[in-house]
């Protein structure tokens, strides 16, 4: 049974722990502690799922154990995620990987030295309707898929943020959009400006991807609509799919038919965590590599500067 903990409680570290605790009950794993620098938030985690409480994540990391889910502000993820790796202990890190290019290479350097796998939290490779686009892709229902466009609109949420919205946000789609392609993105073109985030970040972009063989996909996220919208369109040769994220629904349309995919609706963050685990059981590459989480990195910082230079950028 693996020894797991966590580091960073807040929202989404929050949920993780509950994830390893659901899987404690199945006889999965045994989680270990979480950790959190506001010790009081610690103590309460650890008291709802059974679990020790740490308010130094360097002393979590003396307690053996064989994985850890880092979910603390961006800036942290790589001193957070060396000092475990260097351990020998196996990290999933939340999205987006590091603050910067040169802190991600970091991480893959010291996570291909101690021979651990370091997977970067890009959950919605594990939502139901993506994996069954996924595979309606692979079996031609589409033909060939010249374009992808995703809509991730929504009220800003209450806290204040240190990022913007194509980091927070707009990751997301850069790394599904790149996945359904099977492609790396080699130009970026990207709109962006601030309407009313009171850190003066940008909180609503237009994002524009260029793939090899002429596909492309566009991005479409802001903080600005009052209702929460997340889905995306994929245009082939021989048919379209209007995909869902939040309802995990799928249905394709071809030149005879509507197509309903059949989808046993089921958390995300769990096929990711049960992912992560079965990957460290049986010393396989995860689904999201740490290369994969360099690669969105280095796309949406591009974007970033695009929509400041207002030109099309490559990426290398």
């Amino acid at each position: 049974m693996l020894r797991v903990g966590v580091v960073g409680v807040g929202n989404m570290g929050f949920h993780h722990a509950r994830v390893y605790s659901e899987l404690a009950r199945e006889g999965k794993v045994e989680l270990v502690g979480v950790a959190d620098v506001n010790f009081e938030r610690a103590r309460e985690v650890a008291k709802k799922f059974n679990t020790i409480p740490y308010a130094d994540y360097k002393e979590l990391a003396k307690e053996d154990l064989d994985a850890v889910s880092i979910a603390v502000p961006t800036s942290l993820h790589k001193q957070v995620a060396i000092e475990f790796m260097e351990r020998g202990i196996n990290v999933l890190v939340e999205k987006p990987i590091a603050e910067s290019i040169e802190s991600a290479r970091e991480m893959i350097r010291v996570a291909k030295e101690n021979k651990v796998i370091l997977m970067v939290g890009h959950i919605e490779r594990f939502n139901p309707a993506v994996i069954k686009l996924k595979e309606s892709i692979e079996k031609g229902l589409l033909g060939e898929v010249v374009s992808i466009s995703a809509k991730r609109v929504g009220p800003m949420a209450i806290r204040i943020r240190d990022v913007g919205i194509i980091i927070d946000l707009g990751v997301h789609d850069i790394d599904v959009i790149s996945y359904l392609f099977n492609d790396r993105v080699r130009k970026v073109y990207a709109r962006a400006g601030n309407v009313k985030h009171p850190a003066g970040v940008e909180d609503h972009a237009l994002i524009m991807l260029g793939f090899s063989n002429g596909k492309s996909g566009i991005i479409e996220t802001n903080w600005l609509t009052p209702h929460k919208t997340r889905t995306l369109t994929a245009v082939g040769t021989e048919g379209i799919a209007y995909l869902d994220y939040i309802q995990q629904k799928l249905v394709i349309y071809n030149d005879e038919w509507e197509k309903i995919a059949k989808i046993e609706r089921r958390e995300p963050l769990k096929n990711e965590i049960e992912h992560f685990i079965e990957c460290i059981k049986e010393n396989k590459e995860p689904l999201i590599s740490g290369e994969d989480g360099l690669h969105v990195l280095k796309v949406a910082l591009k974007a970033l500067e695009s929509s400041k230079r207002d030109e099309v950028l490559e990426v290398e």
